[in-house]
């Protein structure tokens, strides 16, 4: 079966719940440029990626009856096609060729609707196609016709007059032509348009003018491909307050994560709902400890233990793998045993995988945690603390100062990673990233050994740099690292307040 599936517009998250979930489950991936790469991470790891994209002006690009017949011949291979196109495939997105083609090869195909620019960016601009008071009819043109053809099907004189609301894909480097045939056809030169150029991405921009003056607008602002273009009375409702999208705290702003990849999903998403453009640049891995042996030690012992502290989501998750490695749950935990968390996420984690918490520090960092649980004499008595391979001593010894025994069991360990490493010192170094986020001291040290210490703090000079508490700040201080905001609450949402903390304190400093 091969599937001509819409991605959207360029948002993610605007692709069906059904063509996500064919996307998910095909055996080839057949995408255009416009396919948000967000998207082809969800296709499985061995699932067979094809490029067939085209750029205007691009000779070597796959001519369109190549791509109909790698269709062909993918779907003759008996694979699950996924022909991933921006937009809807029906509207002006080439597939009811790829269609046809399918047909005449008597392949199944099946076509999963998407959410087309032409409604979607105006939407994402603040500007409704139509409306009861303005705008009862829309038509959508194309502005780029098949070149090969010498001529034009479009009849401006009946488009100028057979909607009230006029939605032009493409067509941007024509639009001076396209705008004259309108006022010829009989449009008021002073009729409202908007060019909405990469619309519901971060990267959106919108230029308004009027039929008169658009153009000259546009070429100023260097408006190039792909955008959108609509003319009609709707779009003076962008002036009144419609435009949600781009009003976002962190519209436009590109905020670089460091997190696992893993991990990063929590705060990706949340900076992405706020408008920022997120680069992950995943600085740590998260794997298995070289040796479960000490792990496994405690795990036969757990009924010895008064104690078991957990520093991080990562140690929760890792302590349960293991007892789930050995044919346990949480009932092995002792009933005696008492549950410290460092922090509302690791505290949230222990809780879902069924273990009560009886205490978590206000401050959600080891020094704290140690005057939470020390409000009883801590002399003789036995505390866990599965955590990373390599971590801060702090914690164990002071528990042991204060007479306790401490087993610290590797439960996992963070491996350096540096992919990207050269693009993203590109970006650094033209400004093309806003702020660099860290949520822990080995994202900070990962992220100088990917550089070296002195080019890391040459590259984050250029830009803003957040931190999630105290510690993960002092990590890049001593590594020579400039930290512009820590967040308040030592929590990945206490960190997203502190990123719009820092660009909301610059533009009230700029007006």
């Amino acid at each position: 079966m091969i599937h001509l599936v819409g991605s959207g517009p360029g948002d993610p998250g605007l692709i069906t719940v059904k063509g996500l979930r064919l996307l998910e489950e095909a055996d080839a991936v057949v995408y255009d440029r416009l396919a948000p790469e967000a998207l082809l991470r969800r296709a499985r790891p061995d699932a067979e990626l094809v490029y067939v994209g085209k750029r205007p002006g691009d000779d070597q690009a796959m001519k369109q009856e190549e791509i109909n017949a790698l269709l062909v011949r993918l779907g003759r291979e008996g694979k699950r096609v996924v022909r991933l196109k921006g937009g809807d495939p029906y509207v002006f997105g080439r597939g009811g060729e790829e269609a046809l083609a399918l047909l005449e090869a008597g392949l199944p195909f099946e076509v999963v609707p998407g959410v087309t620019s032409g409604i979607a960016a105006p939407a994402y601009a603040g500007i409704p196609v139509t409306h009861r008071a303005l705008a009862s009819s829309v038509a959508f043109v194309t502005g780029h016709e098949d070149p090969s053809k010498g001529r034009t099907d479009v009849d401006w004189e009946r488009v100028a007059r057979g909607a009230d609301t006029l939605v032009l894909y493409m067509g941007v480097g024509r639009l001076g032509e396209i705008a004259s045939s309108l006022v010829a056809a009989g449009r008021d030169p002073d009729t409202p348009v908007a060019v909405i150029r990469w619309g519901t991405v971060p990267e959106q921009r919108t230029v308004t003018g009027t039929l008169a003056d658009i153009a000259r607008r546009v070429a100023e602002a260097g408006i190039q491909p792909p955008a959108v273009t609509v003319v009609g009375e709707v779009v003076r409702l962008r002036e009144e307050g419609l435009a949600w999208y781009e009003a976002r705290p962190l519209f436009g702003r590109r905020v670089v994560v460091t997190r696992a990849r893993t991990q990063a999903g929590e705060l990706s998403r949340r900076l992405e709902e706020l408008g920022a453009a997120v680069v992950e640049f995943p600085t740590i891995e998260i794997r298995p400890p070289a040796d479960f042996g000490p792990l496994d030690a405690a795990i036969r012992e757990l009924d010895s233990f008064d104690w078991i502290v957990f520093t991080s989501v990562n140690g929760v998750g890792a302590f349960i793998a293991r007892l789930a490695f050995h044919g346990l749950d949480v009932r092995a935990v002792p009933r005696r045993a008492r549950i410290a968390a460092i922090g509302p996420a690791t505290a949230g984690r222990v809780r879902e995988v069924g273990l009560r918490v009886d205490a978590v520090p206000r401050e959600y960092r080891a020094e704290a945690l140690l005057e939470e649980i020390s409000g009883e004499s801590l002399e003789g008595r036995r505390i866990l603390l599965p955590r990373a391979a390599r971590a801060r001593e702090v914690l164990p010894e002071r528990l042991r100062a204060a007479g306790a025994e401490v087993v610290v069991p590797p439960a996992y360990e963070t491996v350096p990673l540096a992919e990207g490493r050269e693009e993203l010192a590109r970006r650094l170094e033209t400004g093309g990233v806003d702020c660099v986020t860290f949520t822990a001291s080995s994202t900070v040290e990962n992220f100088a050994a990917a550089f070296g210490a002195g080019e890391a703090a040459r590259l984050l000079a250029k830009t803003r740099v957040a931190c999630i508490g105290p510690v993960t700040a002092a990590a890049a201080r001593e590594r020579g690292i400039r930290v512009d905001a820590e967040a308040d609450e030592y929590t990945i949402e206490g960190l997203v307040r502190a990123v719009v903390g820092l660009f909301a304190a610059r533009a009230s400093r700029e007006r």
